[in-house]
């Protein structure tokens, strides 16, 4: 009897130690599908950079998050999308009257400036900037669930904008024909090479834009960054291939004092005959470079030249500065920046970008300005405003004087003009979401509005079509 207890005793524990094994087994089996399921990405290791890129000589900083005062975007969302939207029935550009600013346009019929912009007629070549924006129902090649490198402020998806037709279009020269941007081709083209993009946070945004077409084929990995998170550069390990984004607003050599939101807390002062070496040092670098400026120039500001002042604009109360405006700066700069570049003999191909048309309406940035539309508009709708007219007029006279001398002198040096390929998309820009979910918790809230910078998926991306084919055809 004892022995037939001690039997039942040990088969019991058997049974209990058979159970707590499966419960282990089942639990553990939870814990691998849960995690297998899991959406986490890990980050690449960053990879070394190549001999060839100006960043070896720099002294790295960890790629951390930037501090708390930089621009940042928020956190994850349901707002980002995995697919894109169900494309609207044939769009057709809009006729809004919510274009306070509109009426007879600069451009004429053929998207040239008028004949009293001094400009030369259609002679019906091929003009890849001569076009118009045409439906596209396949959308942009990339959203923001599928690019990690999207600024939060033109982040417009994940932000909350309701509308999606801005998606819908491409640019169609009217001339010639224009290639679909190709990723997979232009890293091979770009093997081993460096792209350096200059300029103020346009810049930015339009190297975001090459950033998240290009990672639709490989992700792009940052390897440097500046202390103040305004200059960075990417690789493209597999291709060996690089890409530089330059803080430099002036191009010249500027002492800034605001802050991330604008706020000035004095006169910005300008030596208007020395570069900026953040972008010089790296210059001899870039095969490839983009070179732009523009709306910084507006600030209120004392320029020097030879450590002298020598005017200024908008100038300091209790000075004896002589106002000189902002165009005597704007002509200096640029000038001595471009001759710069003649007088480097450096072989790469160097491009001047024109700067690009806001579309504040009923106001500016800083006083309620707005752009509602959500689609293009029509030609002639929009006006270019006048302080862009003179940015303008300026950039293409500075670049006159020096394009025979580059010829001359073996330099590859283009302009390229952005200006009637996005003058007709105020639809475009941010305007109230470049906030995160603006009017979530007050449908009238009063928030700060962008009609300067461009949405991503967005029509800065079409700069790169346009890019690429100049690049490949010369």
């Amino acid at each position: 009897m004892k022995q037939i207890l001690k039997l039942w005793s040990l088969n019991k524990q058997n049974q209990w130690i058979l159970k707590f094994g499966i419960s282990v087994l089942v639990v553990g089996l939870a814990f691998r599908l849960l995690f297998s399921q899991s959406t986490t990405r890990f980050e690449p290791e960053l990879e070394a950079a190549s001999s060839s890129s100006y960043i070896t000589a720099r002294t790295y900083l960890p790629v951390s998050p930037p501090p708390a005062s930089v621009e940042m975007s928020e956190p994850s969302s349901d707002a980002a999308v995995d697919n894109l939207p169900v494309p609207p029935p044939a769009p057709q550009p809009s006729s809004s009257a919510a274009a306070a600013e509109t009426s007879k346009s600069t451009m004429s019929i053929d998207g040239r400036p008028d004949p009293d912009e001094n400009e030369a007629p259609d002679d019906g070549k091929c003009n890849l900037l001569v076009g118009d924006w045409v439906p596209e129902p396949s959308g942009p090649m990339y959203t923001n669930a599928t690019c990690r490198l999207i600024d939060g402020h033109q982040n417009c998806m994940k932000n909350g904008r309701p509308d999606s037709g801005y998606l819908y279009w491409k640019w169609k020269p009217r001339r010639c024909e224009l290639p679909a941007f190709d990723a997979q081709r232009f890293l091979e083209l770009m093997r081993n090479k460096v792209w350096g993009l200059i300029g103020d946070s346009i810049s930015r945004n339009h190297v975001e834009s090459l950033l998240c077409m290009l990672s639709t084929v490989e992700e792009a990995v940052e390897v440097y960054h500046d202390k103040d998170y305004r200059s960075k550069t990417w690789s493209f390990p597999s291709y060996n291939f690089t890409v530089a984004n330059i803080w430099a607003p002036f191009l010249v050599e500027a002492a800034i004092f605001e802050d991330y939101n604008g706020v000035s807390t004095s006169e910005v002062q300008l030596q208007l005959d020395k570069l900026d070496k953040s972008w010089v040092d790296a210059y001899p670098s870039f095969d490839y470079a983009i070179i732009s400026t523009g709306k910084w120039f507006l600030k209120a500001a004392v320029y020097h030249e030879n450590n002298t002042v020598v005017g200024c604009h908008i100038c300091p109360a209790g000075k004896n500065f002589t106002e000189t405006g902002f165009v005597f700066a704007y002509e200096k700069a640029l000038g001595f920046a471009m001759n710069s570049i003649l007088q480097s003999k450096h072989k790469g191909q160097i491009f001047f970008r024109t700067s690009t048309p806001d579309h504040f309406q009923d106001g500016e940035w800083h006083n309620g300005g707005t752009c509602r539309q959500t689609a293009p508009v029509k030609a002639g709708e929009f006006e270019l405003k006048e302080v862009n007219k003179i940015l303008r007029k300026v950039e293409l006279a500075e670049f006159e004087k020096v394009s025979a001398k580059a010829a001359e002198s073996g330099v590859n040096f283009k302009l390229i003009d952005f200006t009637n390929l996005l003058l007709t998309r105020p639809d475009g820009h941010p305007d109230a979401y470049r906030n995160f979910q603006p009017f979530a918790k007050d449908k009238n809230a009063t928030v700060q509005k962008d009609c300067l910078h461009w949405c991503l998926p967005g029509p800065i991306d079409y700069l790169n079509d346009v890019l690429m084919e100049m690049v490949v055809n010369g």
